[in-house]
């Protein structure tokens, strides 16, 4: 069985958390607590290319806000 993140053939989610992480994850595959999604099913690339345009700042949320501090 191949690992179902590398097909680079199958359909695609962007999840997000609270925290303002994405996450690229099979559209077949249950969602995991905590997590929404942010982008329907599209191919694996278009969905790479919605988390690169919309995850600007990789710290978790409020990263951001405490280095300000």
């Amino acid at each position: 069985m191949s690992n179902p993140f590398d097909d680079q053939g199958g359909t695609f989610v962007v999840l997000v958390n609270h925290q303002g992480q994405y996450s690229l994850w099979p559209a077949a595959a249950e969602i995991p607590a905590g997590w929404s999604i942010a982008c329907e099913q599209n191919g694996r690339q278009a969905c790479i290319e919605y988390i690169d345009k919309n995850w600007t700042d990789m710290r978790p949320g409020g990263g951001a806000d405490i280095q300000r501090a």
